[in-house]
């Protein structure tokens, strides 16, 4: 007697709209909010990701890095954490302009840990303000550093940049992406975002990306430098 064992059954999605922090509920929120509020393009799929390359590409490296260059950003211009790492969306294209432009500025020959992501990347989606951070445990004695420079933002004529920052930097050393300056439902992102047409006065207010790019470059040397010599001496 031949007997036949059937497939496996899905189990059963048992989200529902009031449940808040079910992954699955948090991910159609987190899209709602970029397709409908921003008119963002998402990557199908969960976790939700955000494709770059179309309306911006985006530069990566250490948050200390990161608010060096917030002087040189326009007020509306979008910034992401993500755990200890800063991402600064700049105009599309931007990312293979990269390596021509740290040759330009002479900082070629050296590894920084700065980099660029463009045409075909993604990078998570962060939380859209006000969405509860998933609940993962930040391992036990993770610091998390701000920056004493920290300036005050213009978005926010109560808190400063300082108490925002320490807001967003729990909830990404909690794993979730967040926004330190959110987009505007309602505005276009592209008029903010650094651009390298923008060199020499720029066009629009447009941030320079040369400007940016120079000054995230000398940071990130700079954290290389620090880590360098905070390391212990090799026991001879």
């Amino acid at each position: 007697m031949v007997f036949t064992v059937p497939s496996p059954r899905r189990p059963l999605d048992t989200s529902h709209p009031s449940d808040s922090g079910h992954p699955s509920h948090t991910s159609r929120a987190v899209r709602h909010w970029y397709e409908n509020e921003l008119g963002w393009p998402t990557v199908p799929g969960t976790p939700v990701d955000l494709p770059t390359g179309l309306r911006f590409d985006v530069m990566d490296a250490p948050v200390e890095a990161g608010y060096a260059a917030l002087r040189h950003l326009a007020p509306g211009s979008p910034v992401a954490l993500r755990a200890d790492r800063m991402r600064i969306l700049v105009a599309a294209g931007s990312a293979d302009e990269l390596p021509g432009l740290l040759d330009w500025l002479e900082w070629g020959a050296l590894t920084l840990d700065l980099r660029a992501i463009g045409e075909g990347g993604r990078i998570e989606a962060p939380l859209p303000p006000g969405t509860p951070a998933p609940c993962t445990p930040r391992p036990a004695g993770t610091p998390v550093h701000i920056p004493a420079h920290t300036s005050r933002t213009p978005h926010t004529s109560v808190e400063t940049a300082a108490d925002i920052a320490v807001d967003t930097a729990v909830d990404s050393s909690q794993g979730a992406a967040v926004w330190l300056r959110p987009p505007e439902p309602g505005c276009e992102v592209e008029p903010s975002l650094p651009t390298l047409s923008a060199l020499g006065g720029g066009v629009g207010g447009a941030p320079d990306l040369v400007r940016l790019v120079d000054t995230m470059a000398t940071e990130c040397h700079r954290v290389r430098l620090r880590r360098s010599c905070a390391q212990p001496l090799a026991m001879s």
